[in-house]
């Protein structure tokens, strides 16, 4: 007979997920209630706030899409393009490379700007690839590349977008929460991300953000957007504005109970406060790894706080460090994707898990092993 599933106590210092907060956990065992239920809707609007604060917008169609950011990145393409359209599509790791995927299965052209692993996009080739290509309906790119954890200029990104009168779409998954995002200041047009990262959340849901600019293209289509569980034109009616709302789908009531949590966290926090816990506790990090002679994939000037990548050093196993952290520590640590597997290490200091505790243990448990 199986029994109950109890997992093991770990502290996750990945890419995602990171550890969640108590208080979002206890918070997704509260009772569930109807997704139409009235208190239910006044906890979406306050969530929807909560969430305009997080991305630093007033955009109206803002909310979690009850899915992984893989759902949120869909939503973005799906809507946003046609048969037929091109779009421009920067890629600088592994993500970059899931957005040509989404554009290509909406039957659109991706136009392709490349750049090496653990670099930045560069804006120079960005502007010479709109400028090659006038007809561009958007311009898409990773503003927190979570496979190498490169962070690149989306507000410079953005304006040269908009130069060439091209929408922006933005990967932020691991950026929300973690470093300075201003949706509207930069005048992000489409953006999403994840529940997992910075906001201390449990995996499973994909907030967005589109602007009043995007939401035109999105109501003017003249073809079906090709998911009928992802078109914005259907969702909006059960995520619009007051206390009516049309029934779309059944929403994922305790997950989004977890998510209203670690919002008001955040508020509680502070934006700016926690996009400086994510920086002073990245250097206390680096000062240790670097002390060991341990090498960051990322230059500084582009490096994301909560997402550090370390050159594994020569003759060091990966799998076997890795898995004596995970069964003698209760500590998991990220591998490298794609042409970084096996060579480099991702080590994650996200929401909840971002804190001083971790990080020497993190430095404690990695040395003894690596003496071992």
């Amino acid at each position: 007979m199986v029994k109950s599933f109890h997992p093991p106590n770990r502290i996750l210092m990945g890419p995602g997920p990171s550890d969640v907060s108590p208080r979002v956990l206890a918070a997704m065992a509260r009772p569930t209630i109807g997704h139409l239920d009235p208190m239910f809707v006044e906890m979406m609007d306050e969530m929807k706030a909560m969430l305009q604060y997080a991305f630093q917008t007033k955009n109206e169609l803002t909310m979690p899409v009850s899915a992984p950011g893989s759902a949120g990145m869909e939503t973005c393409f799906v809507n946003l393009l046609e048969p037929g359209d091109k779009a421009i599509v920067c890629q600088n790791g592994v993500f970059g490379g899931r957005m040509k995927e989404n554009v290509e299965r909406c039957g659109a052209t991706a136009v392709m700007v490349m750049d090496d692993w653990g670099t930045a996009v560069d804006p120079n080739k960005v502007e010479d690839a709109l400028k090659a290509n006038p007809d561009a309906k958007l311009l898409a790119f990773v503003h927190a590349e979570t496979s190498t954890g490169a962070q690149s200029d989306a507000q410079t990104l953005t304006y040269l977008a908009h130069k060439y009168d091209a929408l922006s779409l933005v990967d932020s998954v691991t950026g929300l929460g973690g470093v300075p995002l201003k949706v509207d200041e930069w005048e992000i047009d489409a953006i999403y991300s994840g529940s997992q990262k910075c906001l201390s959340c449990t995996p499973g849901l994909s907030p967005i953000s589109f602007s009043d600019r995007a939401m035109q293209v999105v109501k003017s289509r003249k073809t079906k957007v090709q998911s009928w569980f992802l078109d914005l034109n259907l969702v909006t009616a059960y995520w619009g504005s007051g206390a009516k709302r049309t029934y779309h789908h059944t929403a994922p009531v305790n997950a989004l109970y977890g998510l209203h949590e670690a919002l008001v966290m955040l508020q509680e926090e502070g934006l700016e406060n926690s996009w400086a816990r994510h920086k002073q506790h990245h250097l206390e990090l680096k000062a240790g790894l670097e002390a060991w002679g341990l090498k960051f994939v990322v230059k500084e000037e582009h490096r994301l706080p909560q997402l550090n990548s370390v050159y594994i050093p020569e003759g060091v196993d990966d799998v076997t460090v890795r898995s004596a952290l995970l069964h003698d520590y209760g500590l998991e640590i990220g591998a490298g994707l794609g042409a970084m597997a096996g060579k480099i290490w991702r080590i994650g200091l996200m929401g909840h898990a971002c804190n001083e505790r971790n990080v020497n243990i993190c430095l404690t448990a990695l040395e003894d092993v690596m003496r071992a």
